[in-house]
Order: structure tokens, then C-alpha cells, then sequence
């Protein structure tokens, strides 16, 4: 990146005088005298090709304009602004790096003014010294900016006119976020996301919304008590509104298009939120229009009323209705005279009045520049470059005289924000007790119901809904209650709009409000010519609702901080994004001009983007909390009075003003740190668990085949004991019969019949077989055979008779009939079975 920049660090010539300076990067004492005139081109405002391949440059992001010799005012640093077609970039001379101070989006910047401020002379420099030619612009982001241009160009003209040419296109589609397209971020149509929120209030989370269900219009669910409806698909009931509503199911699209006449804008009550369990609602709508003659109407008083459904588990109860009017009660009665209005309880069943005090849009947007005018001056650093504890000459840190810290607390609080966030967060915890205590709905609106109203119903939904403060739940919360029923945000935020750039105009000053020194030391001081300023007429929709509820959720957060997903760096990120229009998600007033600009197909998706970030990190990502738990937050957030005192939000306020003074940043990144390390060492134990319950098996596997081992040595010495013993048997057995038994090793035997000089023998294979055992009967008979050859053996055998001559001629028929016997002895004995109680001595 540094090697673009060669041709600035000519610019070195540009360097404070070391001899003079009385202060650090004084404005006053910068040498312009040193620049070589013979170089225009380093100071003068071009552009070159030598930028072009920057590092820090997004997708489709190019640069339009460059001008080097620029000095960033706010810390005293020289180098070059670059224009893109999406922002304003400064690199530093010193180090080429981006500076985030000096770096805006283009349609994050509120105005800028243009200052001429006359130096007085001093000690160090004569009255001939130049002008000083500033440029003050003002983020939407709480920051202030000031570049410095060397005196006698036209440096600053330039910048100007590029700049309204680059920030204020002619329409919608020239917008970075269309050049860019939806990249890899595509974006899922937004109506099956609001479709599926609304399966999951109503209780038909199994239900998946698709492309086809919306164009045939079949999505229209319903549970025992609401509905959805499609009768707003081509919005023709209220263009504001999205294409699919939640209504009661006891109400028909006839009464609901009668209904929506009474409202302002046609916004007619509809269900933002309804709790599982009791049947309460939270709903929205615009003021009725009553105006001074005090006008009813039957549909919207039957619309309204169908909201007190019966209570459960109190037989013929309704329910309680509260209606809560965001305005001061005054403002209400006043816009009665212009045909609005406020609801009488007489006229609504069941119904209670409730008025929240909000101020409106224009106040919001005065407090708000109060508060950046506040923190720029009693920051660590100005836009001016001056410390805040050197700017007060009168404060006296070791006496008494403390009466500027006294006033500068007291401009806080003129400011009026915080005032406005607790008031806010009052109305939102009032609504969250009502639905969550006392099972009551409640009706929300203010004048045209998408300011204030979206502020409460849904700080009330997040509150009430823990599924609203995951990842998942947070942007279902923001594209049902703000985009879904039409926050004006092309409006609010300041940006073009579909009708092209009528909207909005950058305005431009020609002086700033208040008197810059000319130097940081505070001896010295300058004056700054007035000039009348002027602005567009598009300013004054101008207003940092969204912003503003943003802070409101930090407040939440910092009273809970273990019960969301998400970080307070996730939401500063989220507003970064969203105020720079880098994304298509918050263009435009209303879901049915993003459909007609094709926002979902041309541009690409906030939310993809945001949780591309965290996938590569997964939980230990700074968008993720790390003390998260859910289980301990399963249930609504009824904060007490009490713990509704707001304070800055460190992490957005102050983050220009006071960038090292977020203790709380710096804790999370300590917290942060442990988290993972716990993580690891969680994965070490994890991966150690799993190894022992390995080895664990592969021990039990061991101890399995041992004992299998044991059981067959033990069934193996059994069978050899038993085996010994049924051979004694039948040894003794045959021995009584006159004959001797011979065993072999390999488990053969022979038995001999007669003496050693005359004798016959016959042997008895050992079977193998597996299934069979030894079959002495078998044998025995197969000797029947061989009788003969017995017979041939004895010596008292005569050849002329042919017949055995033993004593009475009966030796070889007695012992035919002894081995017949012995047969069928064997034969009984192979039926019994033997068992070791039959051996063992009495």
C-alpha cells in the first residue's frame, strides 16, 4: 500500500517548524512556504491510476478524485483524500495507512460547511499569513471532521464539487449498492422471511414459505384466534404496510378495508406480536381520525375490540386493552385540528388510555446534534484539534473554581438524548409488564405509526420474546417491524429515494456555527467570518429514529448483559452498515418501493455480510457475546424503574470524541480473550474425554475376550476331568468282563481278550467328528464281525472239525455272548448322562 505512495511523501516539505512550535502539530506553524512550487501536481487536486489498486478498496468501489497535501485538523496528520464513487478516504503521509477517522461513506456524512477562518498575528507569524481553508463535515455517526487545504488553490472547491456530485445521485439506482450487486451477499427474498416469522407467532413453525406460496397465496395460516391475510398482496389496502398481515380471525377483509379508512395513511390495526401462551397481542397502527367533531367508526371500534380475546383459564373473562399513545398528550389534542386525533375509552371494550410523552422527529433530530456538538467539544480531541482540557481557560483543577465542568455536565443534559432514551425505555417496560403480568393486549400508535410506534412495539418485542435477542430473532425483529411496515428510512436516514433525489440535498454551509482557534495552544484565537448558510428542504424529515432505537437496545443490554447473542460491537458494526447504503436491505420508505427497485436481486444483503464476518470465527467472534445464557434468560425482561437510567453508549458515542476511553470495549476484548481461551482448553478436556472413553472401551473389550478365555479354559478342564473319569468307567466296566483296556496318547484304545499267549484284540478309533462322541457300542459290534477271526486264533480250534475244541466247546459262544452283553451295557450307559456328583467320595 505504501508504494502508491511515493509521489506524497514528497510532501515531507509540508513539516512542522521545530524551532517555533509552541504546540504539536500546530495549524499555525505549517510551513506552506516550503512546498516546491515547481511541483503543482502534489498539491493540486487530479486524478491518477497510481491509487487504483488499494488494498482497503471494496468490490466495485473506484476512485473518482485524489488530493494530496491535505490536512486532517482533528489529529494534526497530512496526507491524501481520496473519492471513491463510495466514500471519502484519507491515508495518512507518514505511515500510507487508511485513517477511520478521516475515512466516511459518502451517504453517511449529515452536511458539510465550508470555512474561511482569518489567522491573527502572534509572536511567530506577521499578518501576511493566508486564510486557512477548512472543510467541517459532519457524520451521521457522531463524528466531526475537519480538513485543512493549502491557502491559494482550489483544493477545496474541488473536493466540494466532487463530493455533491458522488453523494447526491440522480436516482436510486446510481447508488453503490446497486454498482456492486449482490456479490456473494445475495440477498433471500425478504417476504418469505416476514412470512415465516409469521408461521412462527402463529404457531406453524413446520410451515416453510416459498415463492410459490406467495404468488398463489397460499400462505394465508391461521391458528384458533388469528389470521393471515392476503388482502394486502398488491398494496392496495395500504402501501405503507407488507404485503401479508396478522389480523384477527373473527374479522373479514370487508371490515378490515372499512377499518383502514378511519386510520391516518390507511394504517389500520394489525398484529405485530402475540405471546404463545396467553393469546396477548401486541398491535400498531396510525392515529384514528377523529379530528374536532370527535368521528366514530363501528369497523375499527369491532377491529380493535376483537384484540380482547377471552382469557385463558378464566371461563367468560376478556382480557384488558390498553391503547398507548406515543405523543405527549397535548400533541395528540393538537392534531386533532388537522383531522387526527386520539381514542376516547368509551368508545373502545375493555380499553385503557395511555399516553408515552414521546417527542416527535424534529426533536429528536435537534437533541441529536446537541449531543455530537457536545461530545465534539468535551472529547479528548476536537474537530478543531484542541484538547478539551486546554480549550476553558477558567478551569482551575486544583481550586475551587470547577463552574465549566459544571456547565459542560449540564450541556449533556440540555441535550435532551438521554432524557429522550429513558422516556422511551419507560413506555417499553410498561407494555413488556402489562402483556407479560397482566395478560393484556395492547394497541401501539403515535400520528402515523412508523416512528415512535415501531420504537415501542418493538423494544417491546424484544423484551418480552427471548427468541428476539439471538442473531436470528434480531433481524427477523427489524425486517418485520421497521422494513416490513414502512419506517421511512430513505426519509429518516437521509438518502436518495426512489422519485430520484428530490428527498435529500446534502446541505452545504459556508462558515461553521461556532468560532474554530487558530492554533490548539490556547493563548491564541481566530475568528471566523459568518456567512449565511442554507439547507434543503428535505432536512427536515431528517431524523435518527433508528439510531436511536439502537441505543435504546444498548441500554437494555448494559442492564442484561448475559441474556443476547450479540455484542454491542455487532450493533455498532450493524449501524455502520446500514448508514453507509453499502446494502440494499434499508433503501427506500416502504417494502413495496424496494420491490419496485428489485432491491432483493440488484443489491446486496446486510445480513449475509454480517454473518459471513462471524462464520470464520464462529462464537468467539467480537459480533458474539461471550457470557451469553439463554438458559438463564429463557423467559421476558421486566426491567424496574429503577434500573431505567440511561448513560452513553460508550462503544458509538465516544468512539471519535473519546476513542480511548471505552473501558468497556476493552473489557470485552479481555472477556473476549478468555472466552476463547476457555474454549480451547474446553476443546483439550473435550478431546482428553474422548481419548479415555477409548481406552475405557478398549479395556472392556480386553476384560470381554479374558473372560471369554477363562470360560472356555475352565469348560476345556472340565471336559478333560470328565473325560478322565468316564474312561476309568469304562475301563473298569470292560475289565469285568475278562478284558483289558489299552489307551493311547491320541485318546485310541484296544481291548485284548485271553492271555498273553492266546488272545484276540480289537480296536476303537478316537472319533473327531464335532458333533459326535466316542461310541464304544459301535465298536463293540463291529468286534461281532470278527468273531471268526477269534475263533481261527484258538489254539483249541481242530482242522478236520472245524469247530474250537475249548472245554465243552463253549469258549468262543461265551465270549460272543459277553461282547453282546457288553453292547448293550454300552449302549444304556451312552443314554445316561454323567456328572461330577456321581464321582465324588461319600
Amino acid at each position: 500500500m505504501t508504494a502508491p505512495l511515493n509521489s506524497v511523501r514528497r510532501l515531507r516539505s509540508l513539516r512542522y517548524s521545530s524551532e517555533n512550535m509552541e504546540g504539536t502539530g500546530s495549524w499555525d506553524l505549517i510551513e506552506w512556504s516550503k512546498v516546491d512550487d515547481q511541483q503543482p501536481a502534489l498539491v493540486d487536486y487530479c486524478w491518477s491510476s497510481s491509487f487504483s489498486n488499494l488494498d482497503c478498496l471494496l468490490e466495485s468501489e473506484n476512485i473518482t478524485f485524489e488530493c494530496c497535501g491535505v490536512i486532517l485538523i482533528n489529529t494534526h496528520e497530512t496526507g491524501t483524500l481520496l473519492l471513491t464513487n463510495f466514500r471519502i478516504l484519507f491515508l495518512s503521509e507518514g505511515t500510507g495507512k487508511l485513517v477511520p477517522l478521516g475515512t466516511i461513506p459518502l451517504l453517511a456524512i449529515e452536511k458539510f460547511n465550508k470555512m474561511v477562518q482569518k489567522v491573527q498575528s502572534n509572536k511567530h507569524h506577521s499578518n501576511t499569513n493566508p486564510e486557512k481553508r477548512l472543510l467541517r463535515v459532519t457524520g451521521k455517526d457522531m463524528r466531526i471532521i475537519v480538513y485543512g487545504f493549502r491557502p491559494g488553490t482550489k483544493q477545496r472547491r474541488a473536493v466540494v464539487d466532487a463530493i455533491l456530485k458522488c453523494s447526491n445521485p440522480e436516482r436510486v439506482w446510481d447508488l453503490y449498492a446497486f454498482t456492486c450487486g449482490p456479490s456473494k451477499f445475495g440477498n433471500k427474498n425478504p417476504k418469505e422471511r416476514l412470512l415465516n416469522e409469521y408461521f412462527r407467532l402463529l404457531g406453524k413453525s413446520s410451515s416453510k414459505a416459498s415463492m410459490n406460496m406467495i404468488e398463489d397465496g397460499s400462505f394465508t395460516l391461521s391458528n384458533d384466534f388469528w389470521r393471515i391475510t392476503d388482502l394486502n398482496s398488491n398494496y392496495d389496502l395500504c402501501q405503507t404496510y407488507p404485503f401479508a398481515l396478522m389480523v384477527p380471525k373473527s374479522i373479514s377483509d370487508e371490515e378490515l378495508i372499512q377499518a383502514s379508512t378511519f386510520r391516518a395513511k390507511c394504517r389500520l390495526p394489525v398484529i405485530s406480536w402475540c405471546h404463545p401462551g396467553s393469546g396477548a397481542v401486541i398491535a400498531r397502527s396510525s392515529q384514528p381520525l377523529v379530528g374536532l367533531m370527535n368521528m366514530r367508526s363501528n369497523f375499527d371500534e369491532k377491529l380493535v375490540a376483537s384484540f380482547c380475546t377471552q382469557l385463558a383459564g378464566h371461563e367468560g373473562a376478556q382480557r384488558k386493552l390498553y391503547i398507548a399513545d406515543a405523543r405527549p398528550r397535548k400533541n395528540a389534542l393538537a392534531n386533532g385540528a388537522m383531522g387526527g386525533g386520539s381514542e376516547s375509552s368509551s368508545n373502545y371494550l375493555q380499553s385503557e388510555i395511555v399516553f408515552f410523552g414521546i417527542d416527535n422527529i424534529h426533536a429528536m433530530r435537534e437533541s441529536f446534534s446537541r449531543l455530537r456538538d457536545y461530545l465534539d467539544m468535551h472529547g479528548t480531541t476536537s474537530s478543531d484539534g484542541t484538547s478539551s482540557f486546554l480549550r476553558h481557560v477558567g478551569w482551575s483543577w486544583s481550586g475551587s473554581n470547577l463552574s465549566s465542568m459544571s456547565a459542560s455536565v449540564s450541556l449533556l443534559g440540555e441535550s435532551g438524548w438521554l432524557s429522550h432514551i429513558q422516556t422511551i425505555l419507560a413506555g417499553v417496560a410498561w407494555i413488556a409488564a402489562r402483556v407479560a403480568m397482566e395478560s393484556a393486549s395492547v394497541l401501539v400508535h403515535c400520528s402515523d405509526g412508523w416512528d415512535r410506534t415501531t420504537q415501542l412495539v418493538s423494544l417491546a418485542c424484544l423484551l418480552l420474546d427471548p427468541y428476539y435477542r439471538t442473531f436470528a430473532g434480531f433481524q427477523a425483529l427489524v425486517e418485520k417491524d421497521w422494513l416490513a411496515f414502512g419506517h421511512p428510512f430513505s426519509d429518516r436516514i437521509g438518502m436518495t429515494n426512489i422519485c430520484g433525489s428530490g428527498n435529500f440535498e446534502l446541505p452545504i454551509q459556508s462558515s461553521s456555527a461556532r468560532s474554530y482557534p487558530s492554533s490548539p495552544v490556547p493563548q491564541t484565537s481566530g475568528s471566523a467570518a459568518a456567512q449565511p448558510s442554507s439547507s434543503s428542504q428535505g432536512l427536515n424529515n431528517y431524523s435518527p429514529i433508528f439510531l436511536q432505537w439502537v441505543d435504546c437496545i444498548s441500554q437494555i443490554m448494559r442492564m442484561y448483559p448475559c441474556a443476547f447473542e450479540f455484542s454491542p460491537t455487532f450493533l455498532v458494526d450493524f449501524m455502520d452498515c446500514l448508514l453507509s447504503c453499502r446494502f440494499g436491505n434499508f433503501l427506500c420508505n416502504s417494502e413495496k418501493e424496494r420491490q419496485e427497485c428489485g432491491i432483493s436481486e440488484a443489491c446486496g444483503c446486510l445480513w449475509d455480510y454480517l454473518t459471513d464476518l462471524r462464520s470464520c470465527s464462529g462464537t468467539t467472534h467480537a459480533h458474539c457475546n461471550p457470557i451469553y445464557d439463554p438458559s438463564r434468560y429463557d423467559g421476558p425482561l421486566l426491567p424496574p424503574a429503577a434500573a431505567l437510567a440511561p448513560t452513553l453508549w460508550p462503544q458509538f458515542h465516544l468512539r471519535w470524541a473519546c476513542p480511548v476511553e471505552p473501558n468497556a470495549a476493552e473489557t470485552e476484548v479481555q472477556c473476549r480473550a478468555m472466552a476463547l481461551q476457555y474454549s480451547e482448553m474446553k476443546k483439550e478436556k473435550e478431546e482428553a474425554e474422548r481419548k479415555v472413553d477409548a481406552l475405557s472401551s478398549t479395556v472392556e473389550s480386553l476384560n470381554e475376550e479374558l473372560l471369554k478365555e477363562r470360560n472356555i479354559s475352565r469348560a476345556a478342564k472340565e471336559s478333560a476331568k470328565r473325560a478322565i473319569e468316564e474312561r476309568s468307567v469304562l475301563s473298569r466296566a470292560v475289565q469285568s468282563l475278562g478284558c483289558k483296556v489299552n489307551f493311547t496318547k491320541n485318546g485310541d484304545f484296544t481291548f485284548e481278550v485271553g492271555d498273553d499267549s492266546q488272545k484276540c484284540s480289537h480296536s476303537i478309533p478316537q472319533k473327531t467328528s464335532e458333533n459326535s462322541t466316542t461310541d464304544v457300542s459301535e465298536s463293540i459290534s463291529s468286534s461281532e464281525n470278527e468273531q471268526k477271526v477269534c475263533e481261527a486264533l484258538s489254539p483249541l480250534l481242530t482242522r478236520g472239525e472245524g469247530a474250537c475244541r475249548w472245554p465243552d466247546a463253549g469258549c468262543c459262544a461265551q465270549l460272543g455272548s459277553q461282547l453282546v452283553g457288553l453292547k448293550a451295557n454300552f449302549e444304556a450307559f451312552d443314554k445316561l448322562s454323567i456328572y461330577d456328583s456321581y464321582f465324588t467320595a461319600e
